[in-house]
């Protein structure tokens, strides 16, 4: 499944992409002065091969897995917190649902590796990898054919929900202690000291923060992650839910969906999916800019230039879904917007 998915992802459709910048200078404005919503208004057309797609059909995929390198204290929260918080997200009182709801867009939770075993509900997807990943401060996180099992996971949802008319979807994530090894991802991937891309994370003070990123340090040591391989980085120093956060943001440019990347976490995971087929890098969105300082560093390794700066570090997928109405925005100004013709508008502005 990953081999074809990664097989099937196109270059932007550079025909749509023409058709939205002749349209843009037609349009009654002076021209750029829409800024942002310009340039991602094209970028969609050459996503989904049309300058007016309908993007109602929303959702943001929230996949959660547990971290066995909390046994390190790396954490302010116990491990106990993630079933609790998923849960709460099939309940809909979690930041996200609040979010979600504002977007109109569904929250959709993938269990890819919580260490509980969680009840039925419509709104979960059972694909557990493992009950929690190893602890990476002592030896790999998982086999590589669980990092494999891990990125599927993502892909089959998400392909599953494009089948159905998913047209935008949103990455989101819940792992306590998931921040440590996005961290170890981070600092691998993009070749950068440890402590230039650990933060605080849930909120721990500084001699944890040293501790933390000696952790990491250890890790990468431990399992000397090879960075030309992301499926090894993966395995060795990555989480489940990261893995599939990495498929969800393959299958959707697989299908041609935007898919707006939220924050650290699922940045990580992006940087996965860029690993594995850099063609899936065009069709990312970076929905915001957190205060993890590795999160700049992600984002300058794959380009991206996030929508917003609101000192988010929440995750949970609430960057994505705050930036679903303006990527909405974006399509509808293009193609709601008259021409100077169409207003009689003398010459351009």
């Amino acid at each position: 499944m990953l081999h074809q998915t990664i097989q099937a992802i196109q270059p932007l459709n550079q025909a749509a992409m023409d058709q939205a910048l002749a349209r843009q200078a037609e349009l009654t404005k002076p021209a750029g002065s829409l800024g942002r919503l310009e340039s991602l208004s094209v970028q969609i057309a050459g996503m989904t091969g049309q300058i007016n797609p309908s993007l109602t059909n929303r959702a943001v995929i929230v996949a959660a897995g547990d971290h066995g390198i909390t046994a390190e204290g790396v954490s302010a929260f116990p491990s106990a917190v993630t079933p609790q918080m998923v849960l709460n997200f099939l309940n809909g009182g979690a930041a996200i649902n609040v979010l979600a709801r504002q977007a109109g867009a569904r929250v959709i939770v993938l269990d890819a590796g919580v260490a509980a075993e969680l009840p039925t509900h419509p709104n979960l997807i059972n694909a557990k990898v493992a009950l929690g990943t190893n602890n990476s401060a002592i030896g790999p996180a998982m086999t590589r054919d669980q990092a494999v099992q891990a990125v599927e996971a993502g892909i089959k949802v998400v392909t599953e929900e494009c089948q159905n008319g998913l047209q935008l979807v949103g990455t989101g994530d819940m792992g306590i202690g998931n921040t440590t090894p996005s961290s170890a991802i981070c600092a691998v991937m993009t070749q950068t000291d440890v402590a230039d891309v650990t933060g605080r994370g849930t909120g721990i003070d500084y001699p944890r923060w040293q501790h933390k990123v000696e952790v990491i340090n250890r890790a990468i040591a431990v399992n000397q992650p090879d960075a030309n391989d992301p499926l090894d980085v993966l395995a060795k120093v990555g989480g489940f839910e990261i893995g599939a956060i990495a498929g969800i943001i393959l299958g959707a440019a697989a299908h041609r969906v935007p898919v707006l990347i939220d924050g650290f976490i699922s940045t990580a995971g992006a940087l996965i999916a860029a690993g594995l087929a850099p063609l899936s890098r065009d069709y990312m969105i970076a929905a915001h800019r957190s205060v993890e300082p590795g999160h700049q560093i992600m984002q300058k390794h794959l380009d991206l230039q996030p929508i917003f700066h609101l000192d988010l570090r929440l995750g949970e997928g609430t960057g994505a879904a705050l930036a679903m109405p303006v990527v909405a925005s974006a399509v509808a100004t293009l193609n709601q917007m008259a021409t100077f013709s169409d207003a009689n508008v003398s010459g351009k502005l």
